[in-house]
């Protein structure tokens, strides 16, 4: 039976005497502590949301049954090797017994929590991220192309929409200790509660003992992101990989059954009827179609046309949980290398230390190989050279030297990653992480720490050229000299940098009301959920870079509206002084899609430094709402060789509970970019009972 002991935090220390045991004790306290969010997590992933929230959610649903997200799950669980089985089993029989069915939101919805299977963790691992990949974005450039042309190009700048991360190392030699550092901080929509979950694991068989602290997503056993092993550590950030693609599929009904044009003609499709529930309102019947390319999220068979969706994951019938358990048994760099082996996606890059010295880089997951049309938005389901053509192999991997460094931020990282995908994140995180590291010695997790504390905007000295060069009006003086003024820090109480937001935000939507892209502020014809990643004002925002560089994009007169923007910016400092009056935390809560909040589940109000370029990752949308709405969900420091020496945080607390003492008692922490210290020794913490 597992034992389960609480830092100051509240953060679970689960100790068993086997694996099994273990796995049964983290899914038990993990219940304890995230009953609604397993809840909330198990729905999106069967495409019951609806049924508890309304009609508001009934998009997800469609979507979900659509993509057959469900069914993939239970095809990757039944192929899972036995022992990986036994353990992800273990895990749903602690999370059965650890639901609570008293915590507000249930009270709230006057619902039960449901039981989960075996394949539930796999479903709900697969949910969070189906959305994390290309298929969206290539959605949107497919768009985007036929409105524009090549001029489309200007609006495909490297910027991700739902993923990003920092993660980077130093070798022993850079180290006051002499053994590794690892640092980073993942980075994605902010959520009530939050995405990740501070967790540590020891199993204590004489065989087969472990000990590992780190970031477990709730709802999944182990801990596959980031963690910290005692003589080994790693970490991850998105590799931008494209392991989905969109095809267009033509459809037909014949002779009762659905058939679709593959590239040697009219092929059968699988065909099924499924029904969302929907409290307080109408059930939804949908006809979830799967061609021999992948399943047709969009599109129907009676408009003979449809998009489906393929993925190395639908692929091989795999998620690569096989990885998890070798994970929590890694004593080496090597060890670690090995158990990613078996990672499918998302696609990752990993950087991993041990106490003997050794660093390395490495992607992790599976990449198809086909054309280069693939990538690059929609490809006809009957075209011969839209085939994939096995896998790419092998993905990019170094060994970093004992006085050297390593840093992945999601960026392009030269000619190795053309393999590896086609749109990348900006440089500027990349660069600035690698300026902070270069030439230091002597380096501990405190300045580490540092590193994730940086606000500096990169893209600094390119707006402030840009402004010396706009022949300002006497109205727009006032945000244009406190611009001027201002060192590029993206801190809550600048008043610099809250006059540089409010003109950002005004000239992006002046550049999204252009004439030429007045196509694309119309709807997109896709699923309304997908609708987001077609937001206008949004890809303008993200492209802003790529833009100002041009010149004069879609013909714009770009000092004339920079003009404007400025003076627009000067009426908002009137009312505003400083960024942290406006860049305030948001997290998003299942409720606010369909239901009032609930009163226990209200935040303070949090002014909070940095911005979406910054290290320091607090990510606005600029010309949509400068409050904080997406960022680092975590932070870390990994010392290889004192593992208490490190420290994490996440940004509201342990429990997902909002009467539990520790549901957002890590805020003000996070909020100053301050790390909590990790704390092993069990004479340190408390036993529940």
């Amino acid at each position: 039976m597992a034992r389960t002991y609480r830092d100051p935090l509240g953060v679970p220390h689960v100790r068993a005497a086997s694996v099994s045991d273990l796995a049964r004790g983290q899914g038990r306290v993990t219940a304890r502590d995230r009953t609604w969010q397993l809840e909330w997590l198990r729905r999106r992933a069967t495409g019951t949301v609806a049924e508890a929230l309304g009609a508001g959610a009934t998009g997800w649903d469609v979507f979900a049954r659509r993509a057959c997200l469900a069914g993939t799950a239970r095809r990757a669980a039944a192929a899972l090797e036995p022992e990986t089985a036994a353990f992800v089993a273990a895990y749903v029989e602690g999370v059965n017994a650890g639901l609570d069915p008293d915590c507000p939101e249930l009270r709230r919805l006057d619902l039960a929590p449901t039981p989960w299977e075996p394949w539930t963790p796999l479903a709900v691992f697969l949910a969070q991220h189906v959305l994390f990949a290309a298929m969206p974005s290539k959605l949107w450039l497919h768009r985007a192309r036929e409105v524009l042309g090549d001029e489309a190009e200007l609006l495909s700048a490297e910027g991700p929409h739902p993923s990003g991360s920092n993660a980077w190392a130093v070798g022993p030699a850079r180290t006051a200790s002499g053994r590794p550092l690892i640092g980073g901080d993942p980075h994605r929509t902010l959520e009530h509660p939050n995405v990740y979950a501070q967790v540590r694991l020891a199993c204590e068989d004489p065989d087969d003992a472990f000990d590992v602290v780190g970031l477990a997503f709730p709802g999944v056993p182990g801990v596959a992101h980031f963690a910290h092993a005692g003589g080994v550590a790693w970490a991850i950030t998105n590799a931008m990989g494209d392991y989905q693609d969109v095809f267009r599929e033509t459809l037909r009904r014949r002779d009762g059954r659905v058939e679709a044009l593959g590239p040697d003609g009219w092929e059968r499709a699988a065909s099924h009827r499924e029904t969302v529930a929907v409290r307080d309102g109408e059930p939804v019947d949908v006809e979830v179609v799967r061609t021999p390319r992948g399943c047709v999220f969009d599109g129907s068979v009676a408009d003979g046309v449809g998009l489906s969706l393929r993925t190395a994951s639908d692929e091989l019938g795999d998620l690569g949980f096989d990885a998890l358990l070798p994970l929590l048994r890694a004593r080496t760099v090597d060890d670690v290398d090995r158990a990613l082996d078996r990672w499918v996606e998302p696609v990752n890059n990993v950087v991993v230390a041990d106490s003997t010295g050794a660093v390395r880089y490495r992607v992790a997951g599976r990449v198809p190989l086909r054309d280069d049309a693939n990538r690059r938005g929609v490809v006809a389901a009957d075209d011969p050279a839209a085939a994939w053509r096995g896998w790419v192999d092998p993905l990019p991997a170094h060994d970093v030297p004992a006085d050297g460094q390593v840093v992945t931020a999601n960026e392009r990282r030269g000619p190795e990653s053309d393999a590896i995908g086609a749109a990348f994140a900006p440089p500027h995180r990349a660069r600035r992480i690698a300026a902070l590291l270069s030439g230091r010695s002597e380096l501990d997790a405190a300045d580490f720490a540092e590193v994730h504390a940086d606000t500096l905007l990169p893209t600094y000295d390119a707006v402030r050229a840009l402004l010396l060069a706009t022949p300002a009006e006497p109205r727009g003086l006032p945000a244009l000299t406190a611009i001027l003024d201002w060192d590029g820090r993206m801190d809550a109480g600048s008043r610099g940098a809250a006059a540089f937001a409010a003109w950002r935000g005004a000239l992006v939507r002046r550049i999204a009301a252009a004439p030429r892209l007045a196509p694309l502020t119309e709807p997109s014809g896709h699923p309304a959920l997908l609708e987001p990643w077609h937001d206008l004002t949004t890809r303008v925002a993200q492209a802003l870079d790529t833009l100002l560089a041009h010149g004069a994009p879609f013909g714009l007169d770009l000092a004339a509206l920079a003009a404007e923007a400025l003076a627009e910016a000067s009426e908002r400092l009137e009312q505003t002084s400083t960024w942290g009056e406006v860049h305030v935390l948001r997290v998003v809560h299942a409720f606010e899609t369909t239901l009032s909040p609930h009163p226990a589940l209200e935040l303070p109000d949090v002014g909070v430094s940095g911005d979406h370029d910054c290290v320091r990752c607090a990510g606005s949308v600029p010309g949509v709402t400068d409050a904080c709405v997406r960022g680092s969900v975590a932070r870390y420091v990994w010392d290889l060789a004192d593992r208490t020496a490190g420290g994490w945080v996440v940004p509201l607390g342990a429990s997902g509970d909002p009467r539990s003492p520790h549901h957002h008692d890590q805020l003000g922490l996070w909020a100053e970019a301050r790390l909590a210290p990790i704390v092993t020794a069990w004479d340190l913490l408390a036993e529940e009972t």
